[in-house]
This record gives structure tokens, C-alpha cells and sequence, in this order.
């Protein structure tokens, strides 16, 4: 299969590779829709336009300068601006094993990948743009036009840009932390590192919301991280008032690579997100159940962050595949 790789706004070129075709092998095989199975194609399109700012409605931003891979496709900002400096509203996501996600947005309220790249297009605090004035710019570039014509066999419009996208993200797979080479038998925990396991996996129940291998159960739930929110969460979806406040429970993969935390950043480090957790959140009307007061030591809590920094997956943020093109 070839690869087409666009190393310049006049210059597309092309290599043979099926990488993408390497999944994880402690995960489900993934499943992909019937109108975007990947293809080598399709991703090297959704590839560069990921990263091309021509999508923002100034050719200011792109997916990219919100989706750092150093920090594993998130940032380090509470939240970031969008086109004209116009301030985020939530902090960014980590983008990883997305391929097996059910539902997207932080409340979880978009069934498909293709759906919700049209999301941050549209946004006014983000790209501000439309999508159908993006395909005819794409349209007058040559090798964009033979690149959509490869990949979906018709020319750019909304159709091919939230496949291609779509196609390229889901193949961000990060698995490969000390943690996959312990379960792997490659390495060894360290006795803080196991102590931290257990203390995740058995006596504080972290797992319950966050199980192995994924580190999340999918789910929107209110944490409460506040007693009363000015951000809906996912009640903004479904007009539920048992919903008001709940918010995807993000993946702990990498946990320690996306300072800040929550659905708005407003914690800063993983002390913070300890404190926040063993005070019992702040009983709000909609809080989940399972958040309850718990104790940790000056052991505990140090064991308990350095298991959570061995999900993190120095190979995922410096995959080249996941690069811009020279």
C-alpha cells in the first residue's frame, strides 16, 4: 500500500509502510466505520490536515497547536485560545487510542470521531471557519485535489476532511509505558511503583472508573469538582438534570504529560488532583457515588503518583508517524 506523505504545500511525496496496521496487542481489535476503513491514503491526507492551519478561518491554528505530541497530544494550559486570541473554554483533550472510543467532546456526547472534528471547525472560539469554504481552498491546492481523489475517490468537501482526520487520529495508539512492559514481563515494577498499583488497583478502587487496560470506563460522570457548575457538562447534550456536571472520565494513560487537569484545568498538579479526590469531592447535588473521603500517607501518596507516571509512553510522543512532514 502506499503511503503519500505531503512534505510541501507543491510537493506530496510517497513511501511504502503499513505501521497503522500494528495495533496494540493487550487491546481489542479495534473496529472502524464501513465508510472510513483505514487505508495508507487516508491517513497521510488526514496527517496534513491535521497539522495545516488552513482549517482555522485565519490560517492561524491548526489541530495541532492545541494537540502537542510531547505531551501526548493535549498541553500544558488550563486552556488554550483559539483564532484572534479568543479564550478556550475547556482545557484540551489528550488524543490517544481513539479508535476505541465510544463517544467524544469532554461530555461524551458525540458517537463518532468524523462527528466531532467538525466541532473545533466550526467553534468560535477555536477555528471559526466552515467547512465548506475549507474544501474549496483545498480544491485550488493540486495536490490536495489528487490526494482526496486517492483516499475517497471524489475531490475535498466535508465528507473526506472529517474522514481523513478522523482516519489519522485513530491511529495514535499508546501503549507501550513501563506499565505494558511489566504486564508484557519485560520489566519490573519497583517496590514504591507496586505499592502505588495496589493502592490503585485494590484499596482506593481508582479502577473502578478507571480500569486496565484503557484507564477509563468510557463513561460521563460528575466527580465533583464542584458543588455547583457553571459548565453543564454533559446536561447540555441530553437536558438531564441527573447530568448537570459530568464529564467524561479521561484516560490515566500519560496522566503525568497533561498538566493541568479537569475538564476545565483548573488543577494543576497530580497532588492537587489527590487532595481534590481524598477530600471526597465537594458533595455536590450530582455527584457520583463512588467519590468518597479516603486517607493517604506521605508513602501512599508518593507510591500512588509514581505508579501513575509509569503510564507514560515516551515511544507514543516520539513516534515519528505522528510527526508534520519536512
Amino acid at each position: 500500500m502506499l503511503f503519500i506523505l505531503a512534505c510541501h504545500r507543491d510537493e506530496p511525496s510517497s513511501v511504502q509502510n503499513e505501521w497503522f496496521l500494528n495495533y496494540p496487542t493487550q487491546f481489542p481489535d479495534p473496529v472502524f466505520p464501513s465508510d472510513n476503513q483505514p487505508n495508507s491514503e487516508r491517513i497521510a491526507l488526514g496527517k496534513k490536515l491535521f497539522f495545516d492551519p488552513l482549517l482555522s478561518i485565519d490560517s492561524s491554528i491548526s489541530c495541532a497547536t492545541c494537540h502537542q505530541q510531547n505531551h501526548a497530544f493535549a498541553n500544558n494550559d488550563a486552556t488554550s485560545n483559539g483564532v484572534f486570541q479568543r479564550p478556550g473554554t475547556r482545557n484540551v483533550p489528550a488524543l490517544f487510542n481513539l479508535a476505541y472510543q465510544p463517544a467524544f467532546l469532554r461530555e461524551a456526547s458525540l458517537p463518532t470521531l468524523e462527528m466531532q472534528i467538525l466541532v473545533p471547525i466550526q467553534e468560535h472560539n477555536e477555528f471559526n471557519s466552515n467547512i465548506v469554504d475549507i474544501a474549496l481552498k483545498l480544491k485550488e491546492i493540486d495536490w490536495y485535489d489528487s490526494m482526496s481523489r486517492l483516499a475517497y475517490q471524489k475531490p475535498p468537501d466535508a465528507f473526506v476532511i472529517t474522514r481523513a482526520i478522523a482516519a489519522f487520529e485513530r491511529t495514535l495508539l499508546s501503549a507501550n509505558s513501563k506499565y505494558d512492559q511489566v504486564k508484557a514481563g519485560n520489566e519490573q515494577f519497583t517496590a514504591l511503583e507496586q505499592k502505588g498499583y495496589q493502592l490503585f488497583a485494590n484499596s482506593l478502587n481508582c479502577s473502578k472508573c478507571h480500569p486496565e487496560p484503557f484507564f477509563t470506563n468510557f463513561t460521563a460522570m460528575n466527580n465533583g469538582l464542584y458543588s455547583i457548575y457553571d459548565d453543564p457538562g454533559r446536561w447540555r447534550a441530553t437536558g438531564k438534570a441527573e447530568d448537570s456536571g459530568s464529564f467524561k472520565v479521561p484516560s490515566l494513560r500519560n496522566i503525568a504529560l497533561t498538566a493541568p487537569y479537569m475538564f476545565d484545568g483548573s488543577l494543576s498538579t497530580l497532588d492537587d488532583v489527590l487532595n481534590h479526590y481524598s477530600a471526597g469531592g465537594k458533595q455536590g447535588p450530582h455527584q457520583n457515588d463512588l467519590i468518597k473521603p479516603f486517607t493517604l500517607n506521605a508513602e501512599d501518596r508518593q507510591a500512588l503518583i509514581t505508579f501513575l507516571e509509569t503510564l507514560s509512553d515516551a515511544i507514543f510522543i516520539q513516534n515519528p508517524h505522528y510527526q508534520p512532514d519536512p
